[in-house]
């Protein structure tokens, strides 16, 4: 149960608060750390992935500890060294070495003070479009599930919600994408983002297109399909939601997401994000609508 568990509750560790549980991910640190703790035997008999997840939590608490120590200037310096190492992960992205752009914004969350926040999520969502494009959809839920946890409000962030979304389809999780790919749009549509704006009372193709092959997939809101979209009761619920396309598009990320991974994730710091880039891909992506 704990090799099963450990790793999904430790994507979980950095929420500040979920409606009335108050440091909620704090909370589900010190169980984990109890847990393993208070059981000598159950260390022995986890996978080694869970042990370096369960390592990586308690190294993350203890760095956290030690930051509260450090002076503003030294912290200040961890996150322009953390910049620096983004920035050459964008370049490795753009230049098509994404493994290698993987590694650089692994090496940028090393070094990114913990409660720079917004520059963490930033690039956890980066190297969750790495782990898209690489093909290692588990990896990508895991760092886009951090990338939302560290989002205020939490489960919040538009690309992330996207990008785990597209993790789903490819493990053939259709319910679990499905929800992600509708708060994606909502997300679009009711942010105050000057970037994600661009989208209101817009749908992006994909995303219409995604929600649709989910709905037909899981069933979910057939009643409501039947009631509103078709005369024929007894039909095809394929003709319900509408022609499927190619399935196999939904395997790589859009090509606005990819465009914007390169760019930088938004941030209050105007460094961590180039403003007119963002708002022109997200300008084609309205316009095009590609999936590659």
């Amino acid at each position: 149960v704990i090799d099963a568990a450990a790793p999904v509750l430790v994507d979980l560790a950095e929420v500040s608060s979920l409606g009335d549980h108050k440091r909620l991910g704090e909370s589900i640190a010190e169980v984990l750390q109890e847990c393993i703790q208070s059981h000598v035997m159950v260390r022995s008999s986890i996978s080694s992935h869970t042990k370096e997840q369960l390592d990586e939590l308690a190294n993350s608490r203890r760095r956290t500890k030690w930051e509260k120590n450090m002076p503003k200037e030294d912290l200040h310096i961890k996150q322009a060294a953390a910049l620096v190492v983004k920035l050459e992960g964008n370049s490795l992205f753009s230049s098509g070495d994404i493994a290698g752009a993987a590694a650089k914004y692994t090496e940028a969350l090393a070094s990114c003070p913990m409660k720079s926040r917004k520059e963490r999520l930033v690039l956890f969502s980066n190297r969750a479009q790495c782990h898209l494009l690489m093909q290692q959809p588990l990896a990508a839920i895991s760092d886009a599930t951090r990338a939302l946890c560290l989002h205020s409000p939490i489960n919040r962030h538009a690309k992330s919600l996207w990008r785990r979304a597209q993790a789903y389809d490819m493990l053939g999780l259709a319910k679990e994408s499905l929800l992600d790919a509708i708060l994606f749009i909502n997300e679009c549509s009711q942010s105050t983002d000057p970037d994600l704006s661009l989208w209101k009372n817009k749908v992006p193709d994909y995303a219409e297109r995604l929600v649709k092959k989910q709905m037909r997939a899981s069933w979910l809101f057939r009643e409501a399909a039947i009631k509103h979209g078709s005369t024929n009761h007894h039909g095809d619920i394929g003709d319900i939601y509408g022609e499927e396309g190619d399935d196999s598009e939904w395997e790589t990320a859009s090509e606005s997401d990819i465009e914007n991974a390169v760019g930088g994730e938004a941030g209050n710091n105007g460094s961590w994000q180039n403003d007119e880039q963002e708002k022109a891909e997200h300008e084609k992506s309205s316009k095009e609508g590609s999936i590659h």
